[in-house]
């Protein structure tokens, strides 16, 4: 048996680097899984190689009313929700406060913080009347400290923001056995990190360490470990694998 069976699960941002990861793991575990992303192309072609046990849905995750529909969706597919793993992010426009718009910071925190809100909102009705759940919150190293050397307020409020409000849902839903954790990644090899350093994390790599990048997958073990039951007893903790780079 899969350290998942029986799970149904919604993972955003799946097209693609970590969600893809997470998505090919937790179905490789036995969960049934939708995954979500605004590149449909990439996340249908992902979800048709995985099988019966995977759907795509298109969504904007700052979108109330596409999460309604993605739970519409995975309720009439898989039944109900019993795992949200809120992946979806973006880095944004990197500029020194001073100069950064209202526009470009409301962009980052609408999708890197509001849509971690209504994912969180849409599934516990479902989590409670099932008699529980786990809520996966990925934030970052940069809801731990600030990002030294890459000017970027608006990344850091909403990931700063993913860690107090998972704290808040773990406090409110535990004594529905609803548990809440988030996850803080250091450097990944994924296309994001690419497009904000290069392939080999740039000059990151120093300040690492494990003198190495992450693999995607590494990641996805501790999220199956968060939404699988052998960690029953952890809830509103951060859990930082970055290789040591927030050690000293």
């Amino acid at each position: 048996m899969g350290r998942l069976e029986g799970k149904v699960a919604i993972i955003t941002g799946a097209s693609q680097g970590m969600g893809e990861a997470h998505a090919k793991a937790f179905v490789a575990e036995g969960a049934k899984v939708i995954l979500t992303d605004v590149n449909d192309t990439a996340g249908t072609k992902l979800a048709d190689s995985l099988g019966e046990n995977a759907i795509f849905v298109k969504q904007d995750v700052a979108d109330a009313a596409q999460w309604a529909d993605v739970l519409a969706k995975a309720e009439a597919k898989f039944g109900t929700v019993t795992v949200l793993v809120n992946n979806a992010g973006i880095i944004g426009k990197i500029a020194p406060t001073t100069e950064l718009a209202q526009a470009d910071f409301q962009t980052v925190c609408d999708i890197n913080q509001l849509g971690v809100f209504l994912g969180m909102q849409a599934v516990l009705p479902g989590m409670i009347r099932a008699g529980g759940g786990s809520i996966v919150n990925i934030s970052s190293i940069a809801g731990m400290v600030a990002v030294y050397g890459s000017p970027n307020l608006a990344y850091v409020a909403s990931k700063f923001a993913v860690r107090g409000m998972t704290k808040q849902v773990a406090i409110e839903y535990g004594p529905n056995n609803v548990r809440c954790n988030s996850v803080h990644p250091g450097y990944i090899r994924t296309p994001m990190m690419a497009a904000a350093t290069d392939e080999e994390g740039g000059e990151a790599l120093s300040m690492i360490p494990l003198k190495r990048l992450a693999d995607p997958s590494e990641v996805s073990n501790l999220v199956m470990f968060l939404a699988s039951d052998e960690s029953s007893f952890i809830t509103g903790m951060e859990h930082v694998i970055d290789g040591g780079m927030t050690a000293a």
